[in-house]
């Protein structure tokens, strides 16, 4: 059996858990399967032979930037490797940085939906020029009812900045394929796979990861949104040989992660 990085979970303080599950499934009108807390996580992992997770939150307010770093980075450890956020209105994007890299932080997950920002907004650019080629990006992408993470605006981002070790999520842009297919497919970043087979049918989600290269698409499955099984049940329907599951499964979040 492959070794497997989930590249993309988020998750929640106990406390709001419940509350933030919900806004999710009702911003997507989707069912939600998991329950956003770290020990819902961990046993989905457990259940399916997860390696390691990354786990994210993002600050949907300048202030809670730092209180989030903080939680996640309390929730990190053992197979759980935490991602940092950051939020165009700090005052103080390097000092975060910093701090982020003092919590032991692997990466910067960043969603310019909820987060009220265009991804190639001006106001971004001493955001992402602080990151620069220090930590990966994970970024959502695309979105049917809004423009602010398009695949289009993500090659903008990396047209003016080509340091940026970006993975789109989504497979380059949720419900936004054909564009992904033309603005990010076969440039210089990675793709996760976390909600989109299922969305997008198999044949495009091949077309999309051969076109773009197997040893630059990661696995993620966007818990709590689901659970393990099912995007496992999702990619391995896939047909793909051993060597590229364990590429997408493993080696290359490995490398970015620097496992």
């Amino acid at each position: 059996m492959s070794r497997i990085i989930d590249f993309h979970t988020h998750i929640f303080p106990e406390a709001i858990a419940q509350k933030a599950v919900a806004q999710v499934g009702n911003h997507y009108h989707i069912q939600m399967h998991g329950k956003g807390t770290t020990e819902d996580l961990l046993e989905s992992a457990d259940r399916s032979g997860i390696d390691y997770l990354v786990i994210c939150s993002t600050a949907t307010k300048a202030s809670q930037v730092r209180n989030i770093n903080d939680w996640v980075a309390s929730q990190a450890g053992g197979k759980l490797i935490g991602f940092g956020t950051l939020h165009p209105e700090m005052d103080n994007v390097e000092e975060e940085m910093e701090h982020i890299f003092s919590l032991g932080l692997k990466g910067i997950k960043l969603h310019p939906d909820f987060q009220g920002f265009d991804a190639d907004s001006p106001e971004m650019d001493r955001v992402y020029r602080a990151i620069g080629s220090r930590l990966p990006v994970l970024i959502h992408a695309g979105d049917e009812n809004l423009d602010s993470s398009s695949p289009r605006r993500l090659a903008n981002v990396l047209s003016k900045f080509p340091e940026l070790t970006m993975i789109a999520a989504h497979l380059g842009g949720h419900s936004q394929w054909e564009e992904a297919l033309e603005c990010l497919v076969g440039k210089n970043l990675y793709l996760d796979t976390s909600s989109a087979i299922r969305f997008m049918g198999r044949d495009l989600a091949l077309k999309i990861i051969r076109q773009h290269g197997t040893h630059k698409v990661v696995f993620g499955t966007d818990y709590p949104i689901v659970y393990h099984e099912q995007e496992l049940k999702d990619f391995y329907e896939l047909d793909l040989t051993p060597q590229q599951q364990e590429d997408i499964l493993y080696n290359n979040a490995a490398r970015i992660l620097r496992i």
